[in-house]
């Protein structure tokens, strides 16, 4: 079902609270990698052009449902203020008279940051009344945070039961790419997977393969494939609980999964370790498998070569050692000179790579959440999409929302 959009409201002279995703890394009290605030900065850019009060909401780490300095939002409104170029009030908390008096009396032209949200329990929990707390900030709420739309917390699921609730540019771009590769993708159709373990990743296997037109498995994830194959993997990791599930993977693939030919294999999971290139059939014993080798490299690029959409998520091997990261970047590289082609690359490690690889600019949609990548790549309905409004705002309905909370309980404006 089709959400509505930030473009389809009307936010002039509207409080708007703003769930974003500004779960960033700190060193020293200073954000070290501002990518998920600029990711944020076109809705807040929208909203401030349009004369809206922007009040924005997120967490940060995992502060355990109680207040912890070092995961203070503080540092991030520093560097959002700059990227703005504009004013960032920083509340002192969340929810409370405080903040209420703040969001009352924020001028246009400002945004106002709300402490971590983390910092209260009742997030997590999805606690109705911290959710009203929140909600009664604001006129309209946008959900610009898909990288957490797979949690049904208070900000991400409880406060649409209070508010017309849309998606952000991000949310809908993540729809958008994803939503397409899924629903009508343009043929041929290939999907790369890779990461550490198969059990990550069967119900993404298992929705992708009706899906696809080929399935190409690298990573650790192999190793279990390889040796359901009965192939001899040395010390290398396997899901041993897993090998049936691989078998069963592998009849329903037939000639859509196609696994590694040849491996990168090492002595011992070192940067220093002795290294050498074999076939499937010839991993040395005592040897462990880091890397896909050149002719799989040759063999899942050449079916790249021909793909108009292309879905990518988890790394080929341990890429974050230099000796085992060339097959996981030359898929980056494979999937950034697809010029006529439709690439998305899932987020974490995936993204990582790109970002590393530099082809990050090539890459038609890299996308921002890890674990609401892989739920949504399983065909999974996400909690914080659900929720979102897919008649006019405004419109009057007695329907339960998609999160069970009555239509009825909302504030329209």
């Amino acid at each position: 079902m089709k959400k509505k959009t930030i473009n389809e409201i009307e936010v002039a002279n509207k409080r708007v609270l703003v769930r974003l995703d500004l779960n960033v890394p700190l060193e020293n009290g200073v954000v070290s990698d501002d990518t998920r605030i600029r990711a944020a900065l076109p809705t807040v850019k929208f909203l401030l052009e349009n004369n809206a009060i922007p009040i924005l909401c997120s967490h940060l780490g995992r502060p355990k449902g109680k207040p912890d300095p070092k995961y203070s939002l503080k540092p991030v409104a520093e560097r959002l203020a700059q990227l703005l170029g504009s004013p960032v009030q920083m509340a002192p908390d969340c929810i409370g008279p405080k903040v209420e008096r703040m969001a009352a009396t924020m001028p246009r032209g400002e945004v106002l940051l709300l402490e971590n949200l983390r910092f209260h329990a009742e997030e997590e929990k999805n606690d109705p009344k911290f959710a009203q707390a929140l909600a009664s900030l604001a006129d309209v709420y946008i959900n610009d945070a898909f990288g957490s739309a797979h949690r049904a917390h208070a900000s991400t699921v409880g406060v649409t039961a209070y508010l017309p609730a849309v998606a952000g540019f991000l949310m809908e771009k993540e729809l958008t790419f994803l939503g397409q590769a899924l629903a009508s993708p343009a043929r041929p159709f290939v999907a790369l997977l890779g990461g550490a373990k198969v059990s990550d990743k069967i119900e993404v296997i298992h929705n992708l393969l009706a899906k696809v037109d080929r399935l190409l498995i690298g990573g650790g994830m192999a190793n279990t494939f390889l040796k359901a194959q009965g192939k001899a993997v040395g010390e290398s990791l396997v899901e041993n609980d897993k090998l049936d599930v691989a078998e069963s993977l592998l009849r329903e693939g037939k000639e859509k999964l196609i696994v590694p030919m040849d491996v990168l294999v090492a002595d011992r999971f070192d940067a220093q370790a002795q290294t050498r290139i074999v076939g499937v059939d010839e991993v040395p014993d005592g040897w462990r498998i880091l890397d896909i080798g050149p002719k799989t490299v040759e063999l899942f690029s050449r079916h790249l070569s021909t793909a108009r959409t292309v879905v990518w998520n988890g790394p080929m091997g341990v890429f974050e050692m230099e000796p085992f990261s060339a097959g996981t970047f030359a898929m980056a590289h494979a999937l950034a000179h697809l010029n006529h082609s439709t690439t998305i690359v899932g987020g974490g490690d995936s993204a990582s790579a790109v970002e590393r690889a530099g082809v990050a600019g090539q890459i038609s949609h890299i996308s921002t959440g890890g674990g609401a990548s892989l739920e949504f790549l399983e065909g999974k309905e996400l909690p914080g999409v659900a929720c979102l409004d897919a008649q006019p705002v405004g419109a009057v309905t007695e329907d339960i929302k998609p999160c069970g909370l009555a239509e009825s309980m909302r504030q329209k404006f």
